[in-house]
């Protein structure tokens, strides 16, 4: 089950890490998508802290750290195929993190709040 964030971020608890990516409405807004910079694999994070460049034709956008915790795997295809994200931006994961606290997604918005949220 995704969960969302205010950022336009899409988390699934995937056993003690979450996996990380950007919604259609939000990949819908940067357009074609042309670059993204990964963190490195073994970073510790916090929550918020900004951990990924995304450039697309439009503009130049970051996305943040929904938690605290260590970078365990990028999504590495996105480097070289950043068309990814638009192509398929449920699919097209960032990073996945293996949060300091434990995987909690309880603060987070369900997909009615989301659409709520974009109207």
């Amino acid at each position: 089950m995704l969960k969302y964030t205010e950022d336009h971020e899409w988390l699934r608890a995937e056993g003690d890490e979450v996996v990380v990516g950007i919604t259609a409405h939000a990949a819908e807004q940067l357009g074609d998508v042309v670059f993204v910079e990964l963190p490195e694999v073994g970073r510790e994070v916090e929550a918020g802290e900004e951990i990924v460049v995304i450039e697309s034709v439009k503009a130049a956008s970051d996305i943040v750290a929904p938690l605290a915790g260590t970078i365990t795997a990028v999504h590495e295809a996105l480097s070289d195929v950043p068309g990814e994200v638009n192509a398929d931006p449920a699919a097209a994961w960032f990073f996945r993190i293996k949060p300091a606290g434990g995987v909690d997604l309880s603060g987070f918005m369900d997909e009615d709040a989301y659409n709520a949220m974009i109207g």
